[in-house]
């Protein structure tokens, strides 16, 4: 029997996959979520969602792509790891993506593409007058030919709007980026940085997810004091958060207990770091340059 279901849950509620059905409406989720929904409708064009590792923007673009597809007047697609080795592949994938039908002669160029994705742009968003949207997470792994063609893409558009809504979500190297390439930055109808939880908001997470997962029991799982131990040591970041959690959950089943307790964060606090510590005690390691080496064992 799974560890959930011993405690009384029909799911596993601390998965790090980005599922929208575990998706923690914050008060600042929701705030990018409605301001999102309003650039995309009024087909503005340019939104940068910034934040770091684990603060949640792939749930979000999830998310935003679940909520879109409910939409007839809307094309989506979202793209959650956008690595590619030159900028015909970016274009080819793109291409694929939103299934435009094109005569491959065996020698497309990057032009014949752009002209098949602006032709594409123009059915649907002008003579069809729907929305077309491009969601890309993890957007900093974009080259910055890519980011280029996807410039020239903002550019085309009718009197009153854009017909391509694209929404780059990425971690804050990419702000820098952006700036540099002209007509880019201030083409950013919408941008927003997403900032770690507060500790109530930890809080709000673990409830909101535990309900989520088929809990209905009047005992919490997680103590006051467990949850100001997460906090403090996730710093509110929501893919740490339910990582600790998981690991929790599974402590309170191995050792036959009903709550976490502060104490029992701050031991699978140390028992994760224990390892780390016992590596540096093996070895002769000296610190150079800001980081750590390991000099080579002489024998005689």
């Amino acid at each position: 029997m799974s560890y959930y279901k011993i405690l009384g849950l029909e799911k596993e509620p601390f998965s790090t996959s980005p599922d929208p059905e575990f998706f923690y409406d914050s008060t600042q989720h929701k705030a990018v979520l409605y301001r999102l929904g309003t650039v995309i409708e009024l087909r503005r064009g340019l939104s940068v969602i910034l934040g770091d590792v684990g603060t949640g923007k792939t749930t979000l673009s999830r998310k935003l792509s679940q909520l879109l597809s409910n939409d007839p007047t809307i094309i989506s697609t979202v793209n959650l790891n956008p690595i590619y080795e030159n900028e015909g592949q970016f274009l080819e994938e793109l291409v694929a993506r939103f299934s435009i039908r094109i005569k491959n002669t065996g020698t497309m160029k990057a032009l014949d593409y752009m002209k098949a994705i602006e032709k594409f742009l123009f059915e649907k968003g002008v003579q069809e007058n729907k929305t077309v949207v491009l969601i890309i997470d993890e957007s900093q792994k974009l080259t910055d030919p890519c980011l280029e063609i996807l410039r020239s893409l903002l550019n085309y558009e009718t009197n009153e709007y854009k017909t391509l809504q694209l929404v780059l979500l990425g971690q804050m190297e990419l702000l820098p980026r952006l700036s540099r390439i002209a007509n880019f930055w201030d083409r950013i109808a919408f941008k927003y940085v997403i900032n770690p939880l507060d500790e109530n908001g930890v809080k709000e997470l673990i409830n909101f997810r535990l309900v989520q997962a088929g809990y209905h029991l009047n005992r919490p799982l997680f103590s006051d004091s467990a949850i100001k131990m997460i906090f403090d040591h996730t710093h509110g970041l929501p893919r740490k958060i339910t990582m600790l959690c998981h690991d929790a959950l599974e402590y309170l089943v191995m050792h036959n207990k009903f709550v976490v307790e502060g104490q029992d964060i701050q031991a699978l606090r140390e028992k994760e770091v224990r390892p780390v510590l016992d590596v540096f005690k093996v070895g002769n390691w000296k610190r150079e340059s800001g980081s750590w080496r390991l000099e080579a064992t002489k024998y005689e």
